[in-house]
């Protein structure tokens, strides 16, 4: 056929709809061995015409090209699937195998440590007693603080807000750019 002789413009002109179609077909038929987009597909057809036409190696017969060149991408597509792992989501990822992550852990713990340091009166105790790595419960904080469990509630709340007061003085407001 001449037609792959031509620009390749003409040539995928011409194969447009063949190739749109058998990789739409074949995507959702493996739609549930790989996470396979026809978009993908059609992509990777296109580049593989595009190196056999720069090597000056035009196929036979295109429209049985396109089929077979399709159904092989589908099968590495369904490999790379399956021997293939994503890394992890990051927040779900270990934080202790990233030194970087641990360590920037470590000095917003050592920050927020020292804000709650600075609050006054009971504040301090208060919520260095919630931020206890062991998690304790309200009853369990009231009995070491010696409060009530109830007022642990609003005293927490007036606390915060000026932990939040003082760490905002803190932090710098990035300019506007423009």
């Amino acid at each position: 056929m001449t037609l792959l002789a031509d620009a390749p413009a003409a040539v995928v002109h011409a194969l447009y709809p063949l190739v749109r179609a058998e990789a739409t077909a074949e995507a959702s038929d493996a739609a549930a061995g790989a996470a396979l987009e026809p978009a993908d597909l059609e992509q990777a057809v296109w580049l593989r015409l595009l190196e056999l036409l720069a090597d000056r190696r035009p196929p036979a017969d295109p429209a049985r090209w396109v089929r077979d060149t399709v159904r092989e991408e589908v099968r590495r597509a369904r490999r790379t699937a399956r021997y293939e792992r994503p890394y992890a989501d990051e927040s779900t990822a270990d934080r202790a195998g990233c030194p970087e992550r641990s360590a920037l852990g470590a000095d917003e713990r050592r920050a927020l440590r020292a804000a709650v340091d600075r609050l006054p009166g009971r504040c301090a105790r208060l919520m260095a007693a919630m931020l206890a790595p062991g998690d304790p419960t309200y009853r369990e904080i009231a009995g070491e603080l010696g409060m009530s469990q109830g007022s642990l509630g609003p005293i927490r709340s007036r606390c915060l807000g000026c932990l939040r007061r003082m760490l905002a003085a803190e932090v710098v407001v990035p300019e506007l750019r423009g």
